[in-house]
């Protein structure tokens, strides 16, 4: 999903207001109540869109580069599963963009009087959910496979297969599309939302049970997918620390040099590459919840709950979608920046602040070493 204008937000507070709390508005309001789009609204949302096309790209280009490392690594399934999720992202913004820029400029320039046809609304609706359900479910993926990887790994490595890998993708996207397409067939509904430039479930008065629930499918499921990758990342992150504590020890109770010298470096690889995407996993997870989880958990809230003003909930609402939309662009960038060349000088950085220049130089020829078998 792609950025959205909120900036004419406040300007609304005097006309809703004067709204009687028992009027209905309906889902496209005459022109005249919609607030005009600004210019800097408008080139905000094309810069966002742009940029995190860019991003995306960008960092399929870095994976691309990596493809030959992280196949002699036996990380394939892992790899694949963060390519689907880039492109998810990278469509996410250039599909649901598209619509947005063309509603934006509808009513900015009143292009079109009145409101977008209903067609228009179901396939932007659709492009909505789907591509907001599959960076989520992708995420969550990506953390089961983690976990099973480092705390199960030789049960990963006899089961796990890119075929395996595959079908869990086509699976989750099939999972995301089915609940997208829905309305489509007339098992509830795409409304335009305010302020006229996005269409979504109803989730402030649906019209139907139907609408009901294929909101709280949306958020649940979402959420359900933000609380099981928290859950994976924690028992990865403990399972890495608990073998890092054993290298140590093992380190400190050796009495041989060259065995020492041995664990040095098998505990540089262990640490290259799952630490890399142990990083990766736990920022990208972060930045999901602190993205997605208010608009998830705004919906479910709705759900529940009595209709207030409509300038308070699209207000709300508005800025979880705002926050959401920066979900798919901030995800490239973790994978742009916590690379193994990244991580690898910041831990050069902290190592050449030691007061003994020995120790850095040991540290250093050690991760040479270790990425040298890579």
């Amino acid at each position: 999903m792609t950025s959205f204008s909120t900036s004419s937000t406040p300007s609304i507070l005097a006309q809703n207001l004067r709204i009687n709390s028992s009027e209905q508005p309906g889902p496209w309001l005459s022109n005249s109540t919609w607030p005009l789009i600004k210019s800097s609204s408008l080139g905000m949302s094309c810069f966002t869109m742009t940029f995190g096309a860019i991003s995306n790209l960008t960092a399929l280009g870095i994976l691309a580069k990596s493809r030959l490392r992280f196949h002699r690594q036996s990380k394939a399934p892992f790899l694949l599963l963060t390519v689907a999720l880039l492109l998810a992202d990278l469509a996410g913004h250039v599909i649901p963009g598209a619509f947005a820029l063309y509603l934006h400029i509808d009513q900015r320039y009143k292009i079109q009087a009145g409101k977008p046809t209903k067609e228009f609304c179901q396939i932007f609706g659709a492009s909505m959910v789907f591509f907001g359900l599959c960076p989520l479910l992708l995420g969550c993926a990506m953390a089961v496979e983690r976990c099973v990887a480092i705390t199960q790994p030789f049960f990963h490595a006899a089961m796990i297969t890119l075929s395996h890998v595959w079908r869990v993708v086509l699976f989750l996207s099939s999972l995301a599309l089915v609940l997208a397409v829905l309305p489509l067939f007339a098992v509830g509904t795409y409304t335009t939302q305010f302020p006229g430039t996005w269409c979504f479930l109803p989730v402030h008065d649906p019209q139907s049970t139907a609408d009901t629930n294929l909101s709280l499918a949306f958020s649940c499921l979402g959420l359900t997918a933000l609380t099981f990758s928290l859950l994976c990342n924690i028992l990865s992150g403990l399972a890495l620390l608990r073998a890092r504590l054993k290298c140590h020890d093992g380190n400190a109770e050796s009495s041989s040099r060259s065995i020492r010298r041995a664990s040095s470096t098998s505990t540089s690889l262990f640490c290259s590459l799952d630490v890399e995407m142990m990083a990766q996993l736990a920022v990208l997870t972060v930045v999901s919840c602190v993205c997605w989880g208010p608009f998830l958990i705004r919906i479910l809230v709705l759900q529940f709950k009595q209709r207030t003003s409509v300038y308070e909930k699209d207000g709300f609402i508005l800025l979880g979608l705002r926050m959401a939309s920066w979900n798919q662009i901030l995800d490239p960038w973790v994978y742009i920046l916590l690379r193994k060349a990244v991580l690898f000088r910041l831990c050069c950085a902290f190592y050449a602040q030691r007061p003994t220049v020995r120790e850095t130089r040991s540290c250093e020829d050690t991760h040479r070493e270790a990425f040298s078998l890579q």
